[in-house]
């Protein structure tokens, strides 16, 4: 079945979002790493992984609701951090954080974010800081003491970035930063008025940064960037709170692996000594259940949600996160599944299944 027919709003946006942003925009989110290897195999791994459900279980009323770092939301899902927002809707991130406060879910907010936090977070949504460690660490402490002042949940550390992967989409022309209107980005604390290309990020990130920011600000933190299950560990004996599975939406390291594949081993690394999160290449509620399934205690999706802000906005956001909450109940009633907790174990990464 075509993306034409499917009669899905997901389905649409991506084009959608392409009429009615700058071309250079567009191609920025679009955009992976070098040959895009990495980026071209995300959905595809998840396609791969195949469930075997149970039978002759009541489905009748299901709950989707969970506690992610000490909230409840509505659904296992959360929308990952972006920039550019306010290319894509003049609110940019107002209004995504608008349409996860309706949706109950949380919302990860860039720390290039062109919104102000307080303004974010007038919304009522959820929402947690992203964060790049900048060399000189104390140049971060504006930017964490404004975010905790207006009510930040959580600190999100982005740890697969000390450098920019190379990316061959756009090698000519003019780059997205030099078009891009100044009012985009950098509109809180220490980035009010720095280009994103112009911020140097540590190369010395170790695990003593994720107590670091554990203390300064006196929010849980969530390590992302993880793939490899003995650095999941070691993020959690450093202190992390959560490890998110990600490889930076195919845009850092090509050939780096999918993470579909990851997300078992990781869990299997922390157990239940944090929670674990994963994001790439997640197009669906079935994708959702399958992460929940494999480990996942959420599921965060990115440029789905960018491309339906481009799309309709906050409306057109509140849509696609019903449109995937919807297809995760649906999912779940077919898996035999009236909680999710009892998704667990149904899914296999290797297209077989074994008891």
């Amino acid at each position: 079945m075509t993306a034409a027919n499917t009669g899905r709003w997901l389905d649409q946006v991506e084009s959608l979002a392409r009429e009615a942003l700058p071309a250079a925009v567009f191609r920025y989110v679009a955009e992976g790493a070098r040959e895009e290897i990495t980026l071209g195999e995300a959905e595809a791994a998840w396609r791969a992984i195949r469930i075997a459900p149970h039978i002759l279980r009541d489905v009748l009323h299901v709950e989707t609701s969970t506690r992610l770092l000490g909230t409840t939301v509505d659904l296992p899902l959360g929308i990952a951090p972006m920039t550019l927002q306010r290319a894509a809707d003049p609110e940019g991130e107002v209004a995504m954080a608008r349409a996860a406060a309706l949706c109950g879910v949380p919302v990860v907010v860039s720390s290039n974010a062109g919104s102000t936090f307080a303004d974010i977070a007038s919304t009522g949504a959820t929402w947690w800081l992203q964060l790049y460690v900048p060399e000189a660490r104390q140049e971060a402490a504006p930017l964490l003491e404004a975010a905790v002042a207006a009510g930040a949940a959580a600190v999100v550390l982005t740890a697969d970035a000390p450098v920019l992967g190379t990316r061959y989409r756009s090698p000519e022309g003019p780059h997205v930063w030099e078009m891009a209107d100044a009012s985009w980005v950098g509109a809180n604390a220490a980035t009010v008025g720095v280009q994103p290309q112009d911020r140097a990020k540590a190369l010395d990130l170790g695990p003593a940064d994720i107590a670091w920011l554990a203390s300064a600000t006196g929010l849980p933190v969530a390590v992302k960037g993880v793939l490899r299950p003995d650095d999941a560990a070691a993020c959690v004996a450093a202190g992390a709170s959560a490890v998110w599975v990600s490889n930076h939406g195919g845009r850092q390291l090509d050939q780096a692996v999918a993470t579909a594949g990851c997300v078992a081993a990781v869990r299997a690394a922390v157990g239940e000594k944090a929670q674990v999160y994963v994001d790439g290449g997640v197009r669906s509620g079935l994708h959702a259940l399958l992460g929940v399934s494999l480990g996942a205690d959420a599921v965060f999706v990115g440029r789905p949600m960018f491309h339906a802000l481009a799309a309709g906005g906050s409306d057109g956001v509140v849509r696609a996160l019903a449109e995937l909450g919807s297809e995760l109940v649906e999912t779940m009633r077919l898996c035999g599944a009236s909680t999710l907790g009892q998704t667990r174990g149904i899914a296999s990464p290797d297209r077989g299944w074994r008891p």
